[in-house]
């Protein structure tokens, strides 16, 4: 049993794939943070516009 432990703790074949699964995790939460961040701020402009839209008075024609 000690030594299956100690091949297994100097095995090192699946190393890249634990990188890989780590670095994709990070790339996807950075992206959900991002995407996040620009729903706000356009959710933010839309409403600025609409209020301004709402308040502007058009002047009547003759």
């Amino acid at each position: 049993m000690l030594n299956f432990l100690k091949t297994f703790r100097n095995d090192e074949d699946g190393a890249v794939t634990v990188d890989f699964v780590v670095l994709t995790a990070a790339i996807v939460v950075l992206g959900l943070a991002i995407g996040a961040a620009l729903t706000r701020g356009a959710t933010d402009l839309a409403g600025d516009i609409e209020a301004n839209l709402t308040n502007t008075t058009i002047p009547a024609g003759n």
